[in-house]
């Protein structure tokens, strides 16, 4: 995500990183490149303008031109404008009410049902709440089996009518159902609108108006750029939504969407989707992703995610392993398992402090499947005792798993480097393991 808009900022910027020295001239030349990049990212000419006036004020201003590190002091008042500009603080939703009902809007695909159940399971599994999912998308063909297929996949109900056309009928109905079964949280599916569909939208201002909801979201598809801009300012005009949801942002490379809607509604951007699977939603903090912009990486949310995918038990279980000298190739095929439910590798591999400069191309979705067909192929007991692997075993298993002696080896190489990583870790001897990555 933001690749492009990510390597022209970082160009704009380069003349400046270092101890070199800044004049006013080339601070000025590099706010134009500066505001180049925004408007390649598709992001709002007078939004642009404006960033670029700012970060060029506050850098003349804050003695930039005489600091002892000025490309590094320009480049945080960059960071701290481009999270100003995406919203400052992260905002969650309001679901005080009881029930709290979230009321989705957007235009036809930008992802409105998929990001329903998304939300679903993420306050299901992070806050515990009881949630009806209601289908009040009637025009779509399938919509509302849909939305029936991905509340079965997260154990969340739906609220469907499947003989009743009215939309405004069936939000109401549901809203009384849920009061009566305790549902916390009713989150509203509607059918995707045009901004210039007088009748449609006519429609969801009276479902607005009949549930009242705690909150109203609008989603848009990251990947239409300023056009998701201007339909948000017509849907905000008409509903007053509270927040912005920015799906496919995984497929986003420039970035306009997220970089100009704060500016043109003035409401938070509250989640991204960041992938096709139900749990690949994030609450979007506006810091965090400015630093993953300017390559930084983002620290905190890679070890909030591998908290969430942290298994405890099976973490004990491999200690213990470990300390007896049993652990095996099962053990290793567990701990791929966990790294996989942290998310996508490029997501992952964004988070890591000057990884932007590793291209998206060069890294495989796909790696772990070589592996775990290589350990899926050993039996039971080669499994357990690494040590059994001689020749002709390696022949067999990479025959079966359709891959080569060699990538059997490097495999067993890798799992013996974690052995000793791990052996190295429960001693204590931090300045060994130390030694031992630099060498790697």
């Amino acid at each position: 995500m933001f690749d492009r808009f990510s390597e022209k900022l970082e160009g704009a910027l380069q003349v400046l990183k270092g101890h070199g020295r800044i004049t006013e001239i080339n601070v000025a030349e590099t706010m134009k490149e500066i505001r180049r990049a925004l408007l390649d990212a598709d992001v709002n000419f007078k939004t642009a303008k404006d960033f670029a006036n700012v970060v060029k004020e506050k850098a003349l201003g804050q003695k930039v031109l005489t600091s002892l590190q000025p490309g590094q002091l320009l480049v945080k008042i960059v960071k701290d404008e481009l999270a100003a500009l995406m919203g400052g603080k992260a905002q969650g939703l309001d679901l005080t009410k009881k029930p709290a009902v979230v009321l989705m809007a957007g235009l036809q695909g930008s992802g409105k049902t998929t990001f329903s159940a998304k939300l679903a399971a993420h306050l299901k599994k992070t806050q515990s709440k009881k949630i009806l999912l209601v289908a009040c998308d009637v025009y779509r063909p399938a919509a509302r089996d849909q939305l029936e297929v991905l509340g079965y996949q997260i154990g969340v109900e739906v609220f469907n009518q499947p003989q009743e056309s009215d939309p405004l009928a069936i939000a109401k109905a549901a809203l009384s159902h849920a009061k009566e079964q305790g549902h916390q949280v009713v989150i509203v599916d509607t059918a995707g609108r045009l901004a210039v569909d007088e009748v449609l939208m006519e429609e969801i201002s009276s479902i607005h108006k009949a549930v009242t909801p705690s909150e109203t979201l609008f989603v848009v598809d990251s990947m239409t750029g300023q056009d998701a801009v201007n339909t948000a300012k017509i849907f905000h005009d008409r509903l007053n939504f509270d927040g912005v949801i920015l799906t496919k942002l995984d497929g986003d490379a420039r970035g306009g969407a997220a970089l100009s809607i704060k500016s043109v509604v003035d409401k938070p951007i509250k989640f991204i989707g960041t992938g096709e699977k139900l749990d690949a939603l994030d609450i979007f903090y506006p810091d965090r992703m400015a630093e993953r912009i300017l390559g930084m990486g983002d620290v905190v949310s890679l070890v909030e995610r591998a908290q969430q995918a942290f298994d405890v038990e099976e973490a004990k279980k491999i200690q213990q392993k470990v300390a007896k000298k049993t652990l095996g190739f099962d053990d290793f095929l567990s701990q791929i398992k966990q790294v996989q439910k942290m998310g996508s590798m490029k997501d992952l591999v964004g988070m890591i402090p000057g990884a932007n400069k590793i291209s998206p191309d060069d890294i495989d979705e796909d790696a772990f499947k070589g592996v775990e067909a290589i350990i899926q192929s050993m039996t039971p007991k080669e499994r357990s005792q690494p040590k059994l692997l001689n020749h002709s075993r390696k022949k067999r298993i990479a025959s079966g798993s359709g891959m080569k002696i060699e990538d059997v080896n490097r495999l067993i190489k890798q799992f013996e480097q974690m052995q000793k990583m791990m052996k190295m870790v429960q001693r204590g001897g931090a300045g060994k393991f130390m030694q031992m990555m630099k060498g790697i």
